[in-house]
C-alpha cells in the first residue's frame, strides 16, 4: 500500500520532475520497476489502491453533500496535487507509457459517491486507452450517484459495488 508519507515526498519530487518534462527520469516507452500490478486492469491493484471514503459523506448527509448539484467541485483536489500523485502512480504501476495525458488520476471511490478527495489510497492513474477506459467508469459513477440520490440504492451498496469492481457495479446493484 502506498503510504501517505512516502507519497508526499515522492509526489513533491514527481511534480518537480513532471513540470520539467522528466517524469522520474524515465523516457516514454521505457519499462519501469513497478510495485503495483497491472494484471487487474481496468481495475487498480487493491493492495496499492484500496479506496477510501470522505467521512463527511454518509447516508444521512447525502442531501447536503453528493446530491447537491456542483458539490464535487467543492472537494475536488487541484491538478497540482493530483498530477504529482499521477506521476508517482505511473511509476508504481510500471506503465511503459509515461505520458501524463494518457491517464486520469482517478478516485477508485468517486467523489460522486463520497470518495476521499485527497487520500492516496483512493487515487490511481487509470489509463484512458484500452477497453473499458476511464471514460467508461464516469458513466457508471453518475448512474450510481443518481440511484443513491433517488433512493433506489443505499450509499453503502453503491460504494461497495464500485470499490469491488466498477465494471460490474451497475449489475450488482440492479441499476444496470
Amino acid at each position: 500500500m502506498r503510504s501517505t508519507a512516502r507519497i508526499s515526498t515522492a509526489a513533491a519530487s514527481a511534480l518537480a520532475l513532471a513540470i520539467s518534462g522528466l517524469i522520474l527520469g524515465v523516457s516514454a516507452g521505457t519499462a519501469q520497476a513497478s510495485t503495483c500490478s497491472r494484471a487487474y486492469l481496468p481495475l487498480p491493484d487493491s493492495s496499492c489502491t484500496p479506496g477510501a471514503y470522505n467521512p463527511a459523506v454518509t447516508q444521512s448527509t447525502i442531501g447536503s453533500t453528493i446530491c447537491v448539484s456542483g458539490w464535487t467541485s467543492t472537494v475536488r483536489p487541484s491538478t497540482s496535487y493530483t498530477n504529482a500523485l499521477k506521476a508517482q502512480g505511473i511509476t508504481d504501476y510500471g506503465y511503459s507509457d509515461t505520458s501524463m495525458s494518457d491517464y486520469e488520476e482517478d478516485h477508485l471511490v468517486p467523489l460522486e459517491l463520497g470518495g476521499a478527495p485527497k487520500d492516496p489510497d483512493n487515487l490511481w492513474p487509470e489509463p484512458r486507452y484500452g477497453s473499458p477506459t476511464a471514460y467508461s467508469k464516469d458513466s457508471v459513477e453518475n448512474k450510481l450517484k443518481t440511484a443513491v440520490c433517488d433512493g433506489d440504492i443505499t450509499l453503502s451498496a453503491a460504494r461497495n459495488a464500485i470499490r469491488t469492481d466498477w465494471t460490474t457495479a451497475l449489475q450488482v446493484t440492479g441499476i444496470g
